[in-house]
């Protein structure tokens, strides 16, 4: 049956420094408990003509595609500041799928199974976490912020075993690549400059072909990478999302948001905010996210060091300079997307202090953060006493006084503002509720917050309490569960 699969496996190919070929593990019994159909359909795939039985199958890795060449990827991570060699511990990357546009992805499977690179592991996931990864992965691509997404969800008819028996499950990933900033950290502990040098061709040719022909690729990607991140980061904090685990293996080189483990979106703001249980210490905090990105980035640069330039000492300075750029460019964008959220138009000196105000209101009133902005353009769903704050309407006719200074009409200011601020994020409660219940094989609530978080940027009927954050004052935490 054609399914429309056209696999060209170009990792696959590399030599075995890379990765381990290696099948996903048969499952018993598996059970398909989602599926992605409109993803499906940008990727030109044609799934309707097979039934939920064979689907399982499929998405299980029992049976796998005619032209798929399935490899588990090594690399390496500094977790939590600790370097280790690392490598995809229970996810098999099937092929590299390309569509009629000639984009390619991969298609992984997580939770498939043992690998060289699983140590202690068992090589499986549990539902709870996969399910999370495919609501949050879709939410951000619903938020057009780059991101892995996720094609289904089987359950294979196993427990696997953590502090308590768990369902297991498998989740389709699915990348522009698996290639991370710990792909390359690996290579470079290898100390072989030939491998490092096909390493860094194969990210060009797949990611940046435009620098294909630079006379400093190396430079030239690293500039590149610093770009991507630092819009990425903009953009978590422009909606109020916490990765919860930012280890350099977790950072893409593509600049996709990847690995939803104990990520989580603030309600209440609070720069300190961290949902992760194993966070103790705040390292990957709201507000420590830009810093890591540039900890995490400088990294990346020491791996190019001997592609840079011959001369070590002269490479090396030449990555910290690129380096020491990230807090300008981060900087001005950061305000930039500020002043879209508040919708801004020019530059004006006081901007930064006008956005200062807010977030230190904000943050003395315990405000919600997504729903100051609703409340902003006339779209908060319940009428809170917080906004007759005498300080918060004296700060109101400074931010009236600043757009009346736009050169532009009021209306496109609230364009401006309903583009960049989301009426709906996956509140935490919300997304603990449809766990819940898909585990209990109700997916009514499961499909309700997907179908919402599609379209986060309109107003929607029916979406009682999905504005709104939870009303219970017990510290919200994540589990590194995935």
């Amino acid at each position: 049956m054609n399914i429309g699969w056209q696999f060209d496996n170009t990792y696959a190919n590399l030599s075995d420094a890379f990765k381990e070929k290696i099948k996903p593990t048969p499952v018993n019994n598996p059970e398909l408990i989602i599926f992605n159909k409109s993803l499906a359909s940008e990727l030109n795939l044609d799934f309707s003509k097979i039934d939920k039985k064979e689907l399982s199958k499929i998405f299980s890795g029992n049976v796998l595609p005619n032209g798929s060449n399935s490899i588990a990827q090594a690399y390496a991570g500094h977790q939590f500041g600790h370097f280790t060699m690392l490598g995809d511990g229970r996810a098999v990357l099937i092929g590299e799928h390309k569509t009629k546009a000639n984009k390619k992805y991969d298609i992984q499977f997580k939770g498939s199974g043992k690998t060289a690179f699983s140590r202690n592991g068992d090589g499986r996931a549990a539902l709870g976490p996969m399910l999370r990864e495919y609501i949050i992965s879709e939410a951000m691509n619903g938020l057009n912020i780059p991101t892995t997404r996720s094609l289904a969800v089987v359950k294979t008819g196993e427990n696997i075993q953590r502090e308590t028996a768990l369902q297991g499950a498998i989740l389709t990933r699915v990348a522009s690549s698996h290639i991370r900033v710990g792909t390359f950290q690996y290579i470079a502990a290898r100390k072989k400059k030939d491998e490092l040098k096909t390493l860094l061709d194969f990210t060009i040719n797949r990611h940046y072909p435009e620098i294909k022909d630079s006379n400093n690729q190396a430079l030239d990607l690293l500039n590149l990478l610093i770009d991507r991140q630092c819009n990425l980061v903009v953009n978590w904090m422009r909606v109020g999302f916490i990765h919860g685990v930012m280890n350099t293996d977790n950072m893409t080189i593509s600049g996709e948001t990847i690995d939803y483990g104990p990520c989580a979106f603030m309600d209440t703001y609070d720069p300190k905010t961290v949902f992760s249980s194993i966070d103790q210490t705040g390292r990957y905090a709201y507000c420590n996210q830009p810093v890591i990105t540039k900890w995490n980035l400088a990294r990346f640069a020491e791996c190019l060091v001997p592609l840079i330039n011959k001369d070590q000492e002269k490479a090396i300075k030449i990555a910290t300079e690129k380096i020491n750029s990230f807090e300008k460019k981060y900087e001005e964008k950061w305000i930039n997307m500020m002043r879209d959220k508040l919708g801004l138009f020019g530059l004006d000196d006081k901007d930064k202090f006008l956005i200062l105000d807010l977030l230190t209101w904000m943050h003395e009133k315990k405000a919600d953060y997504t729903n100051t902005f609703c409340h902003l353009m006339n779209l908060n769903p319940k009428k809170d006493g917080l906004y007759s704050d005498k300080d918060f309407i004296n700060w109101k006719e400074r931010w009236e006084d600043r757009s009346s200074k736009n050169n532009a009409t009021s209306k496109k200011s609230m364009e401006l503002m309903r583009k960049n601020n989301p009426l709906f994020i996956p509140r935490n409660h919300k997304v603990e509720e449809a766990l819940e219940a898909a585990e209990q094989n109700d997916l009514k609530p499961f499909n309700k917050i997907l179908e919402i978080l599609k379209k986060p940027y309109d107003e929607q009927i029916g979406t009682d309490g999905y504005q709104s954050p939870s009303i219970s004052d017990e510290k919200y935490q994540t589990f590194c569960g995935t």
